[in-house]
């Protein structure tokens, strides 16, 4: 899979630009500030509808304009052309002009991989950011999983609601309770189910991809869910003998949307006891690991992002990391420190310098 040209309006600090890149590696260099991360955050929204960098999609649209347009002409097996329109009426996603109203049949079809530093919110930060990404990370590669994720996430709003509407009867009947706890567990433990071997799945390459990288120390992923281990009619007598609580609290106690999980360096857990540069590589190591995720089950190759590889790495890790990149996988590294990147890499590199808005190829 590779994206061999992009145009972008209105999109960030560019007015227009049109780039056509290398099936392979390219690198994008500048200082701080210039735009080399708006380049690959435009290239991850055409693929993932969504940008790395905020909640708030409309944010991208450029200061005194009212719109902003992704194009970009994507090969796979096939040649496609994909368009993202973002407006404060919202975001209209196309494939070939072909307008597609559900985002689930889109998001699967651009496999893309992407290393920030901002991931490594994903040890540091609350089981929120590490859900929030899981659930990027399976959608791109299962339909199923978003619809399943959208229905449960009713489900719990309407069950949350007449928890609540239950809290100020006297006298109640949780009959219809009882539906929606059965839907909720139903939903939760199939999201569960797909977590948990997302999770294994990754966990049959970290370990080596990280050892490849650090030369020490064996990483995995655990997963922490409520419903782990647990059969349906455990789950359910859990919420029948919660159901005074749960009412009284007005909010469901148990579910999925507690889900978590954490990064252990053998019987470590690298949020507490690792160093910034040992962190990255533990996130470098899942993405990798991704890839590998994705060659087996899709039987294609993502495109991969490395955004700001070289810093907080010496130079033996970074080579130890470009060692493990697949020749033939389409690449994007962005830097502000060309004079770090190795010269076989950059030999056999596309380059584009960014500076002030202004992107020249080298």
């Amino acid at each position: 899979m590779e994206i061999s040209s992009l145009k972008l309006l209105n999109f960030r600090n560019y007015e227009s630009l049109e780039l056509k890149f290398s099936p392979k590696v390219n690198l994008i260099y500048g200082k701080n500030g210039m735009g080399k991360t708006n380049i690959i955050e435009a290239i991850y929204m055409l693929g993932i509808t969504k940008t790395f960098r905020s909640n708030n999609d409309n944010i991208v649209i450029k200061k005194g304009k009212n719109i902003a347009k992704i194009e970009g002409t994507i090969k796979d097996k096939i040649i496609n052309n994909y368009k993202i329109i973002i407006s404060n009426a919202g975001k209209r996603i196309k494939i070939d002009n072909n307008k597609i109203v559900k985002i689930s049949d889109y998001i699967t079809k651009v496999n893309i991989i992407l290393f920030n530093p901002d991931d490594l919110k994903m040890i540091k930060d609350t089981p929120s950011t590490r859900r929030k990404m899981l659930n990027i990370e399976i959608s791109s590669i299962n339909s199923e999983y978003l619809l399943l994720l959208t229905n449960y996430n009713k489900v719990l709003k309407q069950r949350n609601a007449y928890l609540k509407a239950l809290n100020k009867k006297n006298n109640y009947d949780t009959s219809f309770l009882n539906i929606l706890t059965e839907q909720l567990v139903t939903l939760g433990l199939k999201i569960m189910l797909i977590r948990e071997e997302f999770i294994n799945n990754i966990n049959s390459y970290i370990s080596a991809i990280y050892y490849e990288i650090t030369h020490k120390g064996n990483l995995k992923l655990v997963y922490k869910s409520e419903f782990l281990g647990k059969t349906k009619e455990n789950i359910l007598k859990m919420f029948e003998k919660n159901i005074s609580r749960e009412i009284f609290l007005g909010k469901t106690l148990f579910g999925i949307q507690h889900d978590d999980f954490e990064f252990k360096v053998d019987s470590e857990i690298v949020k507490e006891y690792s160093s910034v540069g040992e962190q990255k590589n533990s996130i470098i190591s899942f993405k990798l690991a991704e890839i590998k995720n994705i060659e087996k089950k899709l039987h294609k190759k993502p495109i991969l992002i490395l955004d700001d590889l070289f810093s907080e790495l010496d130079s033996e890790k970074i080579n130890n990391i470009l060692a493990l990149m697949d020749e033939e996988m389409q690449t994007f590294i962005t830097t502000t420190e060309i004079h770090l990147v190795d010269k076989n890499l950059l030999a056999n590199s596309k380059i584009f310098h960014v500076s002030e808005g202004i992107v020249e190829e080298e």
